[in-house]
């Protein structure tokens, strides 16, 4: 796996496919190669990019304190590495923050951006946004990540099919290095950008699901200050990517391709019979190779 080396810190990422380019940022307490089921659709026709953040996968071990900003710089020196000149931007969660930073720091260079269960702010403005931060960092800390990421991953995917994505969640977050974990989130939990969206230029689609961790009426009301487009995913909790993949894959292929967004009656979690038992060949044997 290729990596950068930018202000003293590693970048692994991968690239898959041929065509415009397309840059997928991850999740909080998760890597690149989360993005398995959306990366072989989408590079029949793009160029996919696909980085670990620094404090996260390869990265794991990068030392803190982060902001959401520098991820963003990491991000575009990678892209300037490359020699691409406009990229899209797709995030998903902690990644949508990230994707929307770096639209709104270069917003010429970004024709679209989607975001997928995340907020423009993650200000803690509210008390079960005090209790989502405070109390899971303090489970963190005193009971350890594996634990944690067994509780997560009930909340996530509690459906009996869904157990491969449990044991997914339960193997990924649990092996993050609690500092660095620690501290990606509180990147996260002080970071709003809610007063500079005017300066975004990017065609833009909120995805939300329909059981996240924050409110529909509250991504809706972002959604509209930010004139992007909004899709909601029935069934859906916060992880999209995973237990809605047709659904995601069907919104990123329309959305990229500027073509009109599948219909509401579309967009639900994946029924048992198609949810995959495992992600497909060879895209996690990507990440895992040396460069």
């Amino acid at each position: 796996m290729p990596t950068l080396d930018h202000r003293g810190h590693r970048i692994p990422w991968q690239s898959f496919g041929d065509g415009p380019p397309v840059l997928l940022v991850h999740g909080l307490g998760s890597s690149g190669a989360d993005w398995a089921f959306q990366i072989p659709p989408l590079a029949a026709r793009r160029r996919v990019i696909v980085p670990d953040l620094r404090g996260s996968g390869r990265s794991a071990h990068a030392p803190g304190p982060y902001s959401i900003a520098h991820f963003a710089d990491d991000l575009w020196a990678l892209v300037d590495a490359l020699a691409i000149e406009r990229v899209d931007l797709v995030g998903f969660s902690l990644g949508g923050a990230v994707a929307l930073e770096m639209a709104l720091a270069r917003p010429d260079r970004v024709p679209r951006l989607c975001t997928i269960n995340s907020l423009p702010s993650y200000r803690v403005d509210h008390w079960k946004k005090w209790l989502e931060v405070h109390v899971q960092a303090a489970m963190v800390r005193t009971l350890g990540l594996p634990k944690v990421a067994r509780m997560v991953s009930k909340r996530l995917f509690p459906h009996p099919h869904q157990a491969p994505m449990r044991e997914r969640v339960v193997a990924v977050l649990g092996a993050n290095p609690v500092r660095a974990y620690l501290d990606t989130a509180d990147a996260l939990a002080g970071w709003c950008a809610g007063e500079r969206i005017g300066g975004l230029h990017a065609r833009t689609l909120l995805v939300a699901a329909e059981h996240d961790y924050t409110p529909l009426d509250e991504k809706r009301r972002w959604a509209e200050r930010m004139r992007a487009e909004f899709a909601v995913v029935r069934g859906s909790r916060h992880g999209t990517p995973f237990d809605a993949i047709a659904a995601t894959n069907a919104l990123l292929a329309a959305f990229l391709a500027d073509a009109p967004l599948p219909a509401d009656e579309a967009l639900a979690i994946d029924p048992p019979e198609r949810m995959p038992g495992a992600p497909p060949p060879g895209i996690l044997e990507a990440f895992a190779a040396e460069a």
